[in-house]
């Protein structure tokens, strides 16, 4: 059945109001605005495991900032947004970033794993789930292991490829290339990212 003209407007307004909330989440974030950066979260926002709220969101942010970055520029790439219902979304919206920490200049490559939520006609971020490829100062390119090279701190590596098995099915399968390979079918529409994922549960994430 073909949807009506309400609706299909209501999704491009949205996906228009969502990935607006990305370009206002890096603004507000490297310049500093933390009461208009939480606010682009739902109110009963999760923080940590036991907290809750844009109060303690802010106070978390406020100290990671203070405690590591004398300054940041988030770049925003690809944005892809799915939809759940009409209120509930999914999205993979990439970012690069700066930043200042010290006498080092760390260039970081990542993705966001969101979650949106439409609450009273507005949407929100419900979850933001960062997930690090590298993170190295810019004369130090991160070849090899451990990409997450932080000033003063231990490598350890990141949760770039972790919500996707395809990663390590290209570097554990080398098809024969005697044989064309299978072809899946492509995804139905609103389904590309599960389809990727593959119900890969989200991965533990460590705190840049």
């Amino acid at each position: 059945m073909t949807e009506s003209i309400e609706k299909r407007i209501d999704r491009l307004e949205s996906i228009e109001e969502i990935r607006q909330l990305a370009g206002k989440y890096s603004l507000s974030l490297d310049m500093r605005d933390l009461d208009a950066h939480v606010g682009l979260f739902a109110e009963d926002i999760r923080v940590g495991r036991e907290k809750t709220g844009r109060a303690h969101l802010k106070s978390w942010v406020d100290s990671t900032l203070r405690d590591q970055f004398s300054g940041t520029s988030h770049h925003i790439g690809q944005h892809i947004i799915e939809f759940i219902d009409e209120n509930h979304a999914i999205g993979v919206v990439y970012s690069k970033n700066e930043h200042e920490t010290g006498a080092e200049w760390v260039l970081m490559q990542m993705l966001y794993w969101d979650d949106y939520e439409r609450i009273e006609g507005r949407w929100y971020f419900r979850r933001r789930l960062p997930c690090y490829w590298y993170a190295s100062d810019q004369n130090k390119p991160a070849i090899g292991d451990m990409k997450m090279r932080w000033p003063g701190k231990t490598c350890y590596s990141g949760t770039f490829h972790d919500l996707f098995p395809s990663w390590k099915q290209f570097w554990s399968q080398r098809p024969n290339t005697n044989e064309l390979p299978n072809v899946a079918t492509p995804a139905p529409i609103e389904q590309f990212l599960n389809m990727m994922r593959k119900d890969t549960p989200a991965p533990k994430i460590r705190v840049k």
